[in-house]
């Protein structure tokens, strides 16, 4: 217990500190929000991976995932690695880049307001992330704390409270760049204790051919048809699996949280080398996850909670409990350093939102207009400072709201998420990537997606899910693209001169 205390408390000290030394570059708005442009390859790779991975993979989607596929379930890994690092990196990396900069925008749904010119889309654009950021924060919330209540006997509740209070801490102090920072030294734990976690697991079972062999005899659930399939290949469920991969891997082309590190990194050479440091990060420690999940059966079955179901949430926790002390204290970290990192990834978003695109909201595009004509040096700092302090606050206020969540969730880790990244993504994905590619894109077109990636989450919601949450939003993001393209061909486009404009930062 000493040492487990001793690790964690030294890790938290470290990451306090950084936010306390990153606290001079963040009294502006574009200190506080995106580092000022200026983040290096290693740091952005970093905190894009450390972000996509925390206790909702770890604990929730290894465990949930690796018990219905088996082994299969590292296919999610790989999915994640290729098309929601490799691939994002690729597609989006140097556009976002370069678009974002032209058109001097901070945050997603500032994106949408100036390139296709309409406050609404931005006004719209930023509730939506506010309100489905607050599921997918208090998953995170709940897989950290179901780790930290096995590993140090703390009651859940004060846990969830611990790790919102350390959060906002160093996020309040030191903005994007202490995010970016601590996500790197984060980063660190988390590729080296996955890669130890998984061998000390499957040495409990004497080695990795033996738990695999394990794996092949047992029967998944009660159909004698799938018999042996845990350990396959392509699993017991290939087709619902295909979901899982999709909304975890494409899901997150249209999250702010992600997409908003590709505004901040240095130039056009930094994402080339950040796209394979991230790629690398993403196989290592998601298909570590997953492929670590996979032998989730192999440590009895999981208790059942009130309403008769299993309790997924419990089979990692379940894994590791019989771990020697220091490497569950390395575990405590390693989840710890994965949820920290997301949380502070998500709380600067929902924040920086809020303040920019609601309270304080600049009528600027790229023909000249601004706020209230021109405005000296000393206001103009005024108001950069105020912004920041609103930012400061919001941050409270948001994790106060996600924590009376946290400490009474409503389902499991894995559907929060699911609810969460199927509406922003149903509803951000398509208009953004066709918006940062195809001049064609129209507000109808935007306008259009936002009320399918919502209202498909949202009604399937209402109707007690008939469709799976993950599956739903796979759908909403996927089709997307369509209801984008339809809807563009059939509205008014934007005028061409302002359109030329905003395509003029590829030429």
């Amino acid at each position: 217990m000493f040492v487990k205390i001793f690790l964690t408390v030294v890790f938290l000290l470290v990451t306090v500190g950084v936010g306390a030394y990153s606290r001079k570059q963040a009294r502006n708005v574009e200190g506080f929000v995106l580092g000022g442009r200026s983040v290096g390859p290693w740091l952005t790779a970093f905190a894009y991976g450390t972000s996509y991975f925390s206790a909702v993979v770890f604990v929730g989607y290894a465990g949930q995932f690796g018990w219905k596929y088996g082994l299969s379930s590292t296919w999610i890994g790989v999915g994640n690695a290729v098309i929601g690092s490799l691939l994002a990196w690729m597609v989006l990396g140097r556009r976002t880049k370069l678009m974002t900069q032209h058109i001097e925008s901070r945050t997603m749904p500032d994106f949408f307001g100036t390139r296709f010119r309409s406050q609404r889309l931005r006004v719209v654009a930023s509730v939506i992330a506010f309100v489905f950021l607050i599921p997918y924060t208090a998953g995170v919330y709940k897989g950290i704390s179901t780790l930290f209540e096995m590993g140090f006997g703390i009651p859940y509740e004060y846990c969830v409270i611990l790790m919102a209070v350390l959060t906002a801490v160093y996020v309040i102090l030191g903005g994007y760049r202490a995010t970016a920072m601590n996500d790197f030294i984060q980063g660190v734990i988390m590729l080296f204790g996955i890669v130890t976690i998984i061998a000390a697991v499957l040495a409990q079972k004497g080695g990795l051919v033996s738990a695999v062999e394990q794996m092949a005899a047992i029967p998944a659930d009660d159909n004698p048809a799938v018999n042996g399939r845990l350990a396959d290949v392509w699993g017991p469920d290939p087709w619902n699996l295909l979901g899982v991969v999709v909304l975890t891997s494409l899901g997150t082309w249209g999250l702010p949280q992600m997409v908003g590190k590709f505004y901040s990194i240095t130039d056009e050479s930094a994402i080339k080398r950040g796209t394979i440091i991230s790629t690398i990060f993403a196989f290592v420690v998601a298909g570590g996850c997953y492929f670590l999940g996979g032998f989730g059966r192999l440590f009895g079955v999981p208790p059942t909670l009130p309403n008769g179901r299993l309790d997924f949430d419990s089979i990692v926790p379940s894994m590791l409990s019989s771990l020697p002390d220091i490497l569950i204290a390395l575990v405590v970290l390693l989840v710890l350093s994965a949820s920290m990192s997301t949380l502070a990834s998500l709380v600067l978003t929902s924040s920086s939102t809020m303040t920019l695109d609601l309270i304080y909201r600049d009528k600027k595009s790229l023909e000249g207009e601004v706020n209230s004509g021109e405005i000296d040096d000393e206001v103009s700092e005024r108001i950069e400072k105020r912004k920041v302090v609103v930012m400061r606050v919001l941050i409270v206020f948001f994790i106060v709201i996600s924590l009376m969540i946290a400490l009474n969730p409503p389902t499991f880790i894995a559907q929060l998420m699911g609810i969460s990244w199927g509406a922003l993504a149903g509803a951000f994905l398509a208009p953004f990537m066709l918006g940062l590619y195809w001049r064609g894109v129209t507000q109808g077109g935007v306008w259009a997606c936002f009320i399918w990636g919502v209202g498909i989450t949202v009604l399937n919601m209402l109707l007690g899910n008939p469709i799976s949450p993950i599956n739903c939003g796979a759908i909403a993001m996927v089709g997307g693209f369509a209801v984008v393209a339809l809807v563009s061909i059939l509205t008014p486009k934007l005028p061409q001169k302002y359109v030329d404009k905003v395509f003029k930062c590829y030429e």
